[in-house]
């Protein structure tokens, strides 16, 4: 008798892991663009536009100039040192280039500090809506992420009392993003200085303040925790060139932080990936120093096309729309479609249902805000041009009507 393949021998890790949701719905969007269907993808949260001249000509130049081999683990110390720059220039912090990591994208940077900082039995605390992988990589370091809910009614953001009544001694930090991915929400200076009134009462949790989308912001400032009083030494900073450099495939993120900190995340990268590419790191020194123009230009772009998806959205029956004030997201509350059926037997009992059905009715790829920890809404990305925008906005509209 013949025994039964007992399949491919891969860890309990990753048969439990959950698949990213934006790569998967990506991923699911491409099939059937590859099948022949004209599929729009508001999934993806890249940029479309290109890098700026400068910065791949200082690549070139790096390149030609002999940067091909590996760097530091924690990175040039020129793109350290301008990282500093930044840092002093825009907050007036005072860093030293020892509490700089410079990491393979800002993904790497929250996996370093989870990794570096947790261990079993420890909570991190999720403000909701967060972005998809802060759930799974606290997860994969053994810690539970504790979610603290909010809505679209309070632009969705936590209250330091919400915040509050989750801190156990078993929470090691908060970890959030502002500008926000999912919902483009941005902290102020007086919610960020609310917050750290709160946390003065528990000295043992710390901050992790990701500030990827800090450049695509419409309020014309950005603050950040660790320049609140008090907060430096308790908060660490994640960043990087991604977005507001149009820099995606370039993966480049760095923190700041406290020195015994970045020593913790360096040997974690160390035993990972080592460092980051070395003509990319040098780019990447140029652009922070270099003129923003190019930076300024894409943000009245994605600034004129919230606008024109906000005003498309909210005249569809029965979606919630807000005014997000950074990032490049849309994060609509569809919660009023659930329950309903479309003519071909579909019911739609929640975002995971409605992301699915408007991707095979309307061809317009989303993302369910299930993974973004509000399953009342999905994420509607416009960082695409404005004929693709009205474009799906009319097929979203059309598919939403034929929902009974």
């Amino acid at each position: 008798m013949q025994s039964q393949h007992p399949g491919p021998p891969v860890s309990k890790l990753v048969r439990e892991m959950e698949e990213s949701a934006t790569l998967k719905m990506a991923s699911m969007a491409r099939e059937l663009r590859e099948k022949g269907m004209d599929i729009i993808d508001l999934s993806l949260g890249e940029p479309d536009f290109d890098t700026p001249h400068h910065i791949k000509e200082a690549a070139k130049t790096a390149l030609d100039d002999g940067y091909t081999k590996y760097t530091p683990v924690n990175g040039l110390p020129e793109l350290r040192k301008a990282i500093v720059n930044k840092l002093k220039r825009e907050y007036n912090l005072d860093y030293t280039m020892n509490e700089i990591v410079v990491s393979n994208g800002a993904k790497q940077s929250v996996y370093n500090l989870c990794r570096a900082l947790l261990d079993d039995g420890d909570e991190v605390i999720l403000p909701a809506p967060y972005w998809v992988s802060y759930y799974g990589i606290v997860k994969l370091a053994g810690a539970t992420p504790i979610e603290v809910p909010s809505s679209i009614d309070n632009d969705f953001k936590c209250s330091p009392e919400a915040i509050e009544a989750c801190i156990t001694p078993r929470t090691k930090f908060i970890l959030y993003s502002s500008p926000c991915n999912p919902s483009g929400s941005v902290l102020s200076l007086e919610e960020l200085e609310a917050l750290a009134a709160m946390l003065k009462k528990h000295p043992h949790v710390y901050v992790i303040s990701d500030e990827i989308y800090q450049h695509i912001n419409f309020t014309n400032d950005h603050h950040t925790m660790a320049a609140v009083e008090g907060m430096k030494d308790r908060t660490v900073i994640i960043n990087g060139m991604a977005k507001g450099y149009a820099m995606t495939g370039w993966r480049l993120g760095f923190t700041a932080g406290p020195e015994w900190i970045a020593k913790a995340c360096t040997k974690i990268q160390g035993q990972v990936t080592s460092g980051a590419s070395s003509f990319g790191q040098k780019a990447a020194a140029v652009a922070l120093d270099a003129d923003h123009g190019p930076t300024h230009d894409m943000v009245k772009a994605f600034k004129s096309r919230r606008d024109l998806i906000i005003r498309l959205l909210e005249e569809i029956p029965l979606l919630r729309v807000n005014r997000p004030q950074g990032a490049f997201y849309i994060f609509p509350d569809v919660s009023g479609y659930f329950g309903k059926t479309s003519g071909s037997g579909y019911e739609v009992k929640d975002a995971d249902d409605l992301s699915l059905y408007l991707l095979s009715e309307a061809h317009v790829s989303t993302v369910s805000g299930v993974a973004f920890g509000d399953p009342n809404c999905i994420r509607i990305s416009y960082a695409t041009s404005d004929a693709k925008l009205t474009e799906a906005a009319q097929r979203i509209a059309a598919a939403l009507a034929s929902l009974k």
